[in-house]
């Protein structure tokens, strides 16, 4: 990853939020963002999903949880992923206690590319280069505000595409080689 080109997207997603109305919405973001959180994550999806729609004027599916009672990360960011699995959704976004299970969970279905972010250098690699499609996030490593600026960079960011077209590909023939064989 270039890092002239990291401060360079933060630059000009920072700029157009200064220059455009707070509800403008990202370039890339034309559909619904599924969102989900368990327990752990619950707080913190709450803040993304007023971001989201109050600031960034995007439609949200909220997948739950609804409160911050126990409950599994994995039912959360299933229902997340087969929701932009499905074409329902444009993108998801999962909030746990460390964003990792949720991300495993999430890669469990067909056609989803989840990143386990925890830095805006990470948010850009996972569009860039990536092509990611759900993030997911831990809410006990992340704070609110450097939430907010990940989710914001993390719709505006493009993917690259070129040689990185092959290298997702390759992702996505491992996902059918494993399930062609069951």
């Amino acid at each position: 990853m270039d890092r002239d080109r990291v401060e360079s997207v933060v630059r000009e997603v920072l700029e157009s939020s200064q220059e455009d109305s707070v509800t403008s919405v990202p370039p890339s973001s034309p559909g619904a963002i599924a969102l989900g959180s368990d327990h752990g994550g619950f707080a913190l999806k709450e803040v993304l999903k007023s971001y989201l729609t109050e600031e960034l004027g995007l439609r949200v599916k909220d997948v739950g949880t609804t409160d911050e009672t126990a409950c599994d990360y994995a039912d959360f960011a299933h229902r997340v992923a087969t929701a932009v699995a499905s074409g329902e959704c444009h993108r998801g976004i999962v909030v746990d206690g460390a964003g990792i299970g949720s991300s495993m969970a999430a890669n469990r279905v067909p056609g989803v590319l989840a990143a386990c972010c925890h830095d805006v250098k990470t948010v850009v690699n996972s569009r860039e280069h990536n092509n990611a499609n759900v993030l997911t996030i831990g809410s006990g490593v992340v704070g609110r505000g450097l939430a907010r600026q990940m989710v914001r960079v993390w719709l505006a960011t493009d993917f690259a595409g070129g040689r990185h077209e092959r290298r997702v590909q390759k992702i996505l023939d491992l996902e059918k080689l494993w399930t062609e064989k069951n």
